[in-house]
């Protein structure tokens, strides 16, 4: 035994599990005065918003929740779910944040699968989760929240199953003495989120309360945060868990904005009311942002950050975004890797390049966070490393802290998805010779014709760089000459009149013959609750053109 393992083991004094719910311990004491919550006009500091979070988990705890059971919420991006990521875990339960979009035989299948003992819903989702509780194996107690700032009432539904209310039932427990414990492990189980489930059912990722708390100050690390900002949530909290910011945010005892509804015009309304400093979401939200500052002259009075990810950013979108003077950070991640893991860290001489370079730059995905450890590329066929000449293709595999504990009771897609001892993303992308990396596509996203792999990315950016397209997505067709075609699904402001023949001009002019879409379609696009484009539903309808 080395002289360093003698005698000096971990103890309670020198050891404590990792866990967010620190974050809120901390703060709470430290600024009980400051404001935690704005919604709308409604407002709780954070001494008033820690004794709703211990109310919940005395609820919790009274309703026999024990640790490791599966507490859902399907919840839009209001206090109580902020509240959930605290007063859940505090009871050492798992939160399963619910995508607020989804059909109810999905909402079925993750209820069913993840075993939820509690489920706290929004009214205004009734409907599907009526339909969804109709053949659940096992129903769970159920918790409407009524959002009476949005002018709601309470469902029929809950009348008819004689649910709990969640106001009522919390306000039994506001003033009753909480003890703040940790979970005995960091490894425990912290939350379960489902992916998108495009092809199947959907697949549980587990989070442990480790990787919240890395992820967390990851945030602050890579934005480097400053103390007490004003966040507004136009990222649903549901996705990976509002990729950590709910426990980053109330770390820097910062103010939670919340909006339940996503649009252009309330996001910029929001900026004014409530004078925010940063906000997250999806390069689609940059655009809604950007168009309607343009659109209605608005000069913003405040700097205000964004970070985006969820799909590689246009660079036509981030010139937009820097002619707001909105500063953008680009990361990259995945449900599995606690959201955002990667960052295209700006180095300061890039500052002095011209727009369009520094766009070109920023669009990259970049370099690991300083909480999560590797990422490299490799050629699937060979598992070599790919040259980094910013040319070879392969797929991004990665590794560290905050990558998922794995997929729940699903062995087998668990041991795939870590096989060699690296999470393998699914992504294509390549490296360039600063270590950087940048995605090219999903796998299933490259349209291979006549042999040539062309990147749906590549032909996508050149169609945002038309200054009348606001949204656009390209997927493969079908062709009996070149296998594959691709196949151009664009949304077009609505004074615009661009028709195909200029869009393919357009597109001419910016790529090789071969990667010009060979079909457009001019439609509103599909899209997720967080933003993403459904390529899914598209491609079903490319076989129809």
């Amino acid at each position: 035994m080395s002289i360093f393992e003698d005698g000096l083991n971990k103890n309670q004094a020198n050891f404590a599990s990792l866990s967010p719910l620190s974050f809120l311990e901390r703060t709470r004491k430290t600024f009980p005065n400051h404001t935690a919550i704005e919604y709308r006009d409604y407002k709780l500091t954070y001494q008033e918003a820690g004794l709703r979070c211990d109310a919940l988990a005395n609820l919790l705890i009274n309703n026999n929740i024990m640790s490791g059971n599966t507490i859902a919420v399907m919840l839009p991006n209001i206090p109580v779910m902020w509240e959930c990521h605290f007063g859940i875990p505090m009871a050492l339960g798992v939160m399963n944040a619910i995508n607020t979009r989804l059909d109810s035989n999905t909402v079925k299948f993750i209820l069913d699968h993840g075993e939820a003992k509690l489920f706290i819903y929004d009214s205004e989702y009734s409907e599907i989760i009526q339909k969804a509780l109709e053949d659940v194996s096992n129903p769970p107690i159920l918790i409407e929240y009524v959002d009476k700032v949005a002018g709601n009432k309470r469902s029929d539904f809950a009348d008819l199953k004689d649910c709990l209310d969640y106001e009522t039932e919390i306000n039994k427990f506001i003033g009753k003495e909480f003890e703040h414990v940790l979970p005995s492990d960091e490894w425990n189980s912290i939350a379960l989120n489902y992916t998108s489930g495009t092809t199947g059912n959907p697949k549980g990722v587990v989070y442990h309360h480790r990787g919240a708390y890395l992820n967390a100050i990851g945030n602050t690390l890579t934005w480097d945060l400053p103390m007490h900002p004003k966040y507004l949530w136009t990222l649903p909290m549901f996705h990976c868990n509002g990729w950590c910011f709910p426990w980053t945010v109330t770390e820097r005892a910062g103010t939670h904005v919340c909006l339940r509804q996503l649009a252009g015009n309330l996001i910029v309304e929001a900026f004014e009311k409530h004078k925010i400093t940063h906000l997250c979401g999806a390069p689609i939200v940059m655009q809604m942002v950007a168009d309607h500052l343009l659109q209605n002259n608005i000069s913003l009075k405040t700097d205000i950050k964004m970070m985006t990810a969820g799909a590689p950013p246009p660079e036509a979108v981030l010139s937009k975004m820097a002619s707001c003077g909105i500063e953008v950070i680009h990361v990259y991640g995945l449900t599995e890797i606690y959201g955002p893991a990667v960052v295209c860290a700006w180095h300061p001489e890039w500052s002095q390049l011209e727009a369009s370079e520094q766009a070109k730059l920023k669009a990259r995905q970049g370099v690991v966070y300083s909480v999560q450890e590797n990422m490299k590329i490799i050629d699937t066929d060979t598992n070599r490393d790919v040259p980094k000449d910013g040319i070879t293709l392969g797929e991004v595999l990665i590794k560290g802290n905050i990558t998922m504990k794995g997929y729940l009771k699903n062995k087998k897609a668990t041991d795939e998805a870590f096989e060699n001892g690296w999470f393998h993303t699914g992504d294509l992308g390549v490296w360039h010779e600063d270590g950087y990396i940048q995605l090219k596509d999903r796998s299933k996203d490259i349209i291979i014709s006549g042999g040539e792999n062309i990147s749906s990315i590549e032909v996508e950016d050149a169609l945002y760089k038309h200054p009348d397209v606001i949204a656009v997505a390209v997927v493969a067709k079908e062709d009996e000459k070149w296998g594959e075609t691709p196949c151009a699904f664009v949304e077009i402001s609505n004074e615009s009149s661009l028709n195909e023949l200029e869009l393919r001009d357009h597109c001419k002019s910016l790529l090789a013959g071969f990667k010009v879409p060979k079909y457009f379609k001019f439609t509103e696009l599909p899209k997720t609750s967080t933003g993403k484009i459904q390529k899914f539903k598209l491609r079903e309808d490319a076989k129809l053109i």
